[in-house]
């Protein structure tokens, strides 16, 4: 071999030396560094040194907030009614050595711890409970998972209910029950209506009575004063009566003319002569 050859040999042994010893860590990240196959460091962003063929970056751990989405699932309430829910989790590393040696997959781990205790949760509750205590669910939640987390060197940031709901039967037999509510509310309301209605019909045909009645014995002390003024008008206590009744007699004939079916109209010639007769069989009964 060449001393050329051998030179560029050592050239490229250098440079990839240099390649292998020199590393820039990116922003948001830390690199966990093994030497033979056993932790040595940790390295933070920016450059760093490292010994070639010695030491070996083993793992690349984000420091960013992580998203970990928990798939649905479905969860039976105390109550005996499968829902169906699902949540999201916002996690930050803060030991990256405990992240990677602690557990297997720190993702996975707290995907499946999740799930559990939100099963867990939701179980010993009834289902209007869990329909409506989103922040109770939620807050129970992180506190449960925060402790089991913090040995793998994580921190839950908040945890989210995502969705949360009844599975399609059940959706299908609330949507019936609401729907046969909503009917008796609609036939409560129709029958206070109509009762209503009837008490007003009645209190209206009470007071129309009423003031019918009022009318006939306002109409009759009328009547019974004027009898009384044009008996002391004329001291004669039978002309009285024929005027009352001649007066009545011609407003029967009136209200007779006027009416559709009146053709024709017979009035008797001796008028006063049948009034002297009504009034005259009157007094002798």
């Amino acid at each position: 071999m060449g001393p050329t050859i051998v030179a560029i040999v050592i050239f490229v042994f250098i440079l990839v030396s240099v390649a292998k010893g020199v590393r820039i860590v990116p922003q948001g990240e830390e690199w966990v560094v093994e030497r033979l196959g056993k932790f040595n460091a940790t390295l933070n962003p920016g450059l760093c040194l490292v010994i070639p063929y010695i030491d070996q970056v083993a793992y690349k751990v984000p420091t960013k907030d992580l998203i970990l989405d928990i798939p649905e699932q479905e969860v039976i309430t105390r109550d005996n009614v499968v829902i169906i829910t699902n949540a999201i989790a916002f996690v930050k590393v803060t030991d990256s050595v405990k992240a990677v040696y602690g557990i297997t997959d720190f993702r996975v781990a707290v995907s499946n711890i999740t799930q559990t205790t939100l099963r867990a949760i939701i179980g010993d509750m009834e289902l209007d409970s869990a329909l409506s205590s989103r922040d109770t669910i939620k807050a129970r939640l992180k506190e449960s998972i925060s402790d089991d987390v913090a040995d793998w060197g994580l921190t839950v940031k908040s945890v989210e209910i995502q969705d949360i709901k009844p599975s399609p039967t059940m959706q299908t037999s609330m949507e019936k029950q609401a729907a046969a509510e909503r009917e008796r509310k609609a036939a409560v309301t129709r029958a206070e209506g109509e009762k209503q209605a009837a008490i007003l019909q009645a209190e209206a045909r009470l007071e129309s009575a009423r003031r019918d009645a009022q009318a006939q014995v306002t109409l009759a002390d009328g009547t019974a004063e004027a009898i009384r003024k044009v008996t002391a008008a004329i001291s004669d206590r039978e002309l009285p009566a024929y005027y009352l009744l001649g007066e009545k007699y011609i407003t029967a004939i009136r209200d007779l003319a006027a009416s559709p079916g009146g053709k024709t109209v017979l009035l008797p010639g001796d008028l006063l002569q049948s009034l002297h007769a009504l009034v005259g069989r009157g007094r002798s009964g």
